[in-house]
């Protein structure tokens, strides 16, 4: 395994695993043997970097969420667990009522759902502090303000050690950031957005953004990585739920555009001069490449799971490299 730091304060900053392993369908969809056997393995591996939601997964069963949170709570409690694991969680998205979604009832990012929701997030992991807090989706209802101040009044009492952001319009990031600097408060340092190798449409309307995806690492979002070294961004659907290599798994229609197959072609390619699987090759690229990111892969067995492994051993040459970022 290889690792990377995330963030810059000494009392907070971790080093992580280059591959993060997402729980989200922990506890429901995934059963809690699977669960416990792609954990075990990840950790054997060198993996120390576990991502959830305190909202996952609301969808499989109607209700508000905490199966997988609860799920690795127990996971932890079983195998002894303690920090040497980073987990990290989310909050803001969650529903308010069973039946509803994050689109029209979710529980926001007010200074009271902010302490309140981590409390309980502490509780399902059974962890005194949370290694990486993110703002999951915006809440434009709340002052941007009292959000910063929210979760960094989690820091100063050493419940919560750093923060992140997911899903929010680039520009409401660095305002964050701006705000929680000029009061010198601790800010964002950890980006979660969509982010594989092929590029989606970033026009297409959503049900959070009528003027399309804000969800998505696009050109803005990468070129504010280039600027701010102190920043890692979390990768998730780096695999596209399996359609670089599953035929049952097609694009979604936002990737329907002349540069997908461009870069289908590339990639396929230098899969087969490596001898590795396309999704082995995109998480290799996200890996090595020159911007700090740390693709989030979600499996739903060891099997998976050691496929993601190998790409972390897999070197691309300069040459491949540069075939697969000219590609368009």
């Amino acid at each position: 395994m290889k690792y990377r730091t995330i963030g810059t304060d000494p009392a907070t900053r971790r080093e992580v695993s280059v591959l993060a392993l997402g729980a989200m369908l922990f506890g429901s969809r995934t059963d809690e043997k699977t669960s416990f056997a792609v954990l075990d393995r990840y950790v054997e591996a060198g993996g120390n970097f576990i991502d959830t939601s305190d909202n996952y997964a609301f969808w499989e069963d109607g209700g508000q969420g905490g199966q997988s949170e609860e799920l690795l709570g127990r996971w932890r409690r079983s195998r002894g667990i303690g920090d040497e694991i980073v987990i990290a969680t989310k909050l803001g998205a969650r529903p308010l009522a069973p039946g509803t979604s994050y689109t029209d009832n979710a529980e926001g990012l007010s200074a009271k759902v902010i302490r309140e929701s981590a409390e309980r997030s502490r509780e399902r992991l059974g962890v005194e502090r949370l290694d990486l807090l993110y703002a999951h989706i915006e809440d434009r209802t709340v002052p941007l303000r009292e959000t910063v101040e929210g979760f960094a009044a989690l820091v100063a009492e050493g419940t919560v050690g750093l923060l992140g952001v997911s899903n929010h319009a680039v520009w409401r990031v660095e305002r964050a950031r701006a705000l929680a600097a000029a009061a010198g408060l601790p800010g964002y340092e950890v980006l979660q957005y969509e982010h594989s190798f092929l590029r989606p449409r970033t026009d297409v309307p959503g049900d959070l953004f009528p003027d399309g995806s804000l969800g998505g690492a696009d050109a803005q979002l990468l070129d504010y990585l280039r600027a701010e070294p102190g920043l890692t961004l979390v990768a998730y659907s780096p695999l596209l739920k399996g359609a670089y290599t599953r035929p049952d798994k097609p694009l979604r229609p936002d990737y329907e555009h002349p540069g997908t197959s461009a870069r289908l072609a590339v990639l396929k390619d230098v899969a087969r001069q490596t001898g590795a699987t396309a999704n082995q090759v995109v998480l290799a690229w996200q890996t090595g490449g020159p911007l700090p990111v740390v693709p989030l892969t979600g499996t739903s067995s060891v099997a998976q799971l050691e496929e993601n492994l190998a790409a972390v051993d897999l070197e691309l040459t300069g040459e491949q490299r540069a075939r697969l970022d000219a590609a368009h």
